[in-house]
């Protein structure tokens, strides 16, 4: 690893998820958004350069990292390792399979996967079949005895537009900070620490800060690292300055 940066609750590392993870603590949960499968990864880095948008939003742009494909099984590996309670990975509907496959090798308990729905998904833009309206992502307890979550019976499905007022949109698969969100309320309890080994710009550290979970965040583009950095570092001052007035 490169850097760490301490910002409130949250550490942040710069550097190669497996060689870092390797170097913590156990924590209480894995939220993250890995890569996607190489499948994909082909599929958007067609899009790379088009201009489809007049609308002032960010453009589609390629993805400038690589597939999951490769590190999938040593990553939740060290994952069942290092968790103690849910894992949770983004994943295309054609990974969730793999994804079962590896966390049902592991001492990990695959639970299922849940959905995100995009109701303004971009469309599919040469017209030969439907668009990708959802997105998935598997869940997995890794703690002792049955999974626990503060939900009920809801069910595993959450709706959340891509082009939001919040959104950053310098990260090419950046999720909705209300998503991530829904998710960490649903997951996790205060004062738990959320690892997130594929930070990017970092919005489920800003989901964590913003609910008083303490966040370990870790991502290798140093561009990216710097974008969550500073948006971690305004979610935390804007949380203690709403302490300061309730005191």
């Amino acid at each position: 690893m490169s850097r760490i940066e301490q910002i409130g609750a949250a550490t942040l590392y710069l550097g190669n998820c497996l060689e870092v993870m390797a170097t913590l603590e156990p924590v209480d949960h894995i939220i993250g958004d890995p890569p996607y499968e190489a499948s994909l990864h082909a599929a958007k880095n067609s899009l790379r350069g088009r201009k489809h948008r007049n609308d002032g939003v960010a453009e589609l742009r390629g993805l400038d990292f690589d597939p999951i494909d490769e590190i999938r099984e040593p990553f939740v590996r060290l994952a069942g390792a290092k968790c103690r309670g849910w894992f949770i990975a983004f994943c295309t509907a054609e990974g969730v399979a793999r994804w079962a496959d590896a966390i049902n090798a592991s001492p990990m308990k695959y639970k299922r996967a849940c959905v995100w729905v995009k109701p303004d998904g971009t469309p599919q833009l040469n017209g030969q079949g439907p668009a990708q309206g959802a997105e998935n992502f598997v869940c997995a307890w890794a703690g002792n005895g049955h999974a626990s979550w503060n939900a009920g019976g809801k069910r595993g499905v959450y709706t959340h537009l891509v082009n939001n007022p919040e959104r950053h949109g310098e990260h090419p698969t950046e999720k909705p900070r209300r998503l991530m969100s829904e998710i960490v309320a649903d997951f996790t309890k205060p004062g738990d620490v959320i690892l997130d080994p594929f930070m990017g710009s970092g919005t489920t550290g800003v989901a964590a800060v913003m609910a008083g979970r303490r966040f370990v965040g870790i991502e290798m583009n140093e561009r990216y690292f710097d974008i969550a950095c500073k948006r971690i570092e305004d979610a935390q001052r804007q949380g203690d300055m709403f302490a300061e007035v309730a005191a």
